[in-house]
């Protein structure tokens, strides 16, 4: 499929508004409104720029109106688009969202009596509410309700244009890794590999990326580049995520710089390795992802005691991390729809510094999906 044919599907974005709209009635609120990139893209199609920022308005009733920067969008699934300037003679306005909520004045404004308006409670919405103290009294006259983590749970399942997108963030990575396995040798700094791997994922994207990390560190557990050269007989971590068009990948992969792994370093990948046989075999829905983790934990533990110390994975898809979350802080079970990494990893000094290997995967009705069909091999 051509780049330029891979957009949410506006079809799929009203569905995505009905959910909702199921949402705030159990919840006896009366509308929504989403000021976050992510939730704006998820229900109407459209991202704002980086610099931008966009409000959307979902009613009981399903109706949604976006207020949009500067211009009505050229695709949007909206019943009613309100543009407001987010810029004066090209100069970026710092007060867009107040401009934003004031064009959405009067679909904000309660009818009658208290209105209950479901928001995200990680942001500051309430500051930019306009028109909702009652003239006579002063008295605030709407109740915002935290909706968030009804947000992340309809994210959870991922639609099929959410998966294409994730699969396009995917083809990054692969591109991404076979240029690492390319060029690092003794000498190569993590700065240049950092950005000979931006380059690679921006060409197969076809297009500036959403998002970009993770870690890009030799003889190190991960981190940001650094102006160091990577030296013989270290493993270079590499745990890349990029997003294309909002959407991230996120996998993992570990090299010997110089070609050459030694002995205890390819007896911890192996180790490494049949944990992610063993998530690949285990994964269904209803399995536990506390319990997958502690099982891998034990697992990894026999081999390097205390030498795995994160998590073993995570949701993916609008932001980094999201629902399943693969450790003991939280006790999620799979579902279908899930796209989630997976990521062991053993650290010492020993194995200068250190491996971790990423696979994605989706839930399906029986078991998972690999997505990332690529190698692990350390060389």
């Amino acid at each position: 499929m051509d780049s330029s044919e891979l957009n949410l599907d506006l079809n799929l974005c009203r569905e995505r508004q009905r959910r909702l709209a199921r949402v705030l009635v159990e919840n006896n609120l009366e509308k929504a409104v989403l000021m976050r990139a992510e939730h704006v893209q998820y229900f109407t199609g459209f991202r704002p720029a980086p610099v931008h920022q966009a409000v959307v308005l979902l009613d009981r009733d399903g109706r949604t109106t976006l207020a949009a920067p500067n211009q009505i969008p050229d695709r949007v699934a909206a019943d009613d688009v309100r543009p407001f300037e987010a810029q004066w003679c090209c100069t970026l306005r710092q007060d867009q969202l107040t401009a934003a909520m004031t064009v959405l004045a009067d679909v904000l404004k309660p009818t009658t009596g208290m209105s209950r308006i479901g928001v995200e409670g990680s942001t500051s919405l309430s500051l930019h509410l306009p028109g909702f103290e009652d003239r006579q009294t002063g008295e605030n006259r709407s109740a915002m309700v935290d909706i968030e983590p009804s947000l992340w749970k309809l994210r959870r399942k991922k639609d099929a244009d959410e998966l294409a997108l994730i699969r396009k963030a995917i083809d990054c990575t692969e591109a991404m890794y076979a240029t690492a396995r390319a060029i690092i040798a003794p000498g190569i700094t993590e700065l240049e590999v950092y950005n000979q791997l931006h380059a690679t994922a921006v060409n197969v994207a076809g297009e500036p990326l959403t998002g970009f990390g993770n870690d890009f560190q030799s003889n190190s557990p991960g981190g940001s580049p650094r102006n160091r050269p990577a030296e013989s007989g270290e493993l270079f971590i590499l745990d890349l995520g990029p997003a294309y068009r909002g959407y991230y990948a996120d996998n993992c992969r570990t090299l010997a710089v110089n070609g050459q792994p030694t002995d205890e370093q390819l007896k911890v990948w192996t180790a490494v390795v049949g944990v992610l046989d063993f998530v690949q075999q285990t994964v269904k829905p209803g399995v536990s992802a506390k319990a997958l983790f502690l099982e891998a934990k034990r697992m990894l533990d026999d081999v390097v005691p205390g030498g795995f110390f994160h998590h073993l994975g995570h949701g993916i898809g609008l932001f980094p991390h999201e629902t399943p979350h693969l450790n003991d802080s939280w006790d999620d079970r799979f579902e279908v729809g899930d796209v989630f990494t997976a990521e062991p990893g053993v650290y010492s000094p020993a194995l200068r510094a250190g491996m971790r290997l990423e696979q994605d995967y989706l839930v399906t009705e029986s078991g998972v999906e690999l997505l990332t069909q690529f190698p692990l091999e350390l060389a």
